[in-house]
């Protein structure tokens, strides 16, 4: 869990387009992130196994 005062700087408009650091709406994680989705790998994987996101499904084979 990021502190509080490092989510907010990551909330702030960069300089630069370059400088955009995408970070975890839930936990503030920044490596690890999912674009698509706006979530880390971590609670990605919790809420798909769980069916909250829809159209991912467990794969099997």
């Amino acid at each position: 869990m990021a502190k509080k005062s490092v989510i907010a700087r990551g909330l702030k408009k960069p300089k630069f387009k370059s400088r955009v650091l995408r970070r975890c709406f839930l936990c503030g994680r920044k490596r690890g992130f999912m674009g698509d989705f706006g979530l880390c790998r971590m609670h990605f994987r919790e809420m798909a196994n769980r069916g909250e996101i829809p159209g991912v499904t467990k794969s099997s084979w």
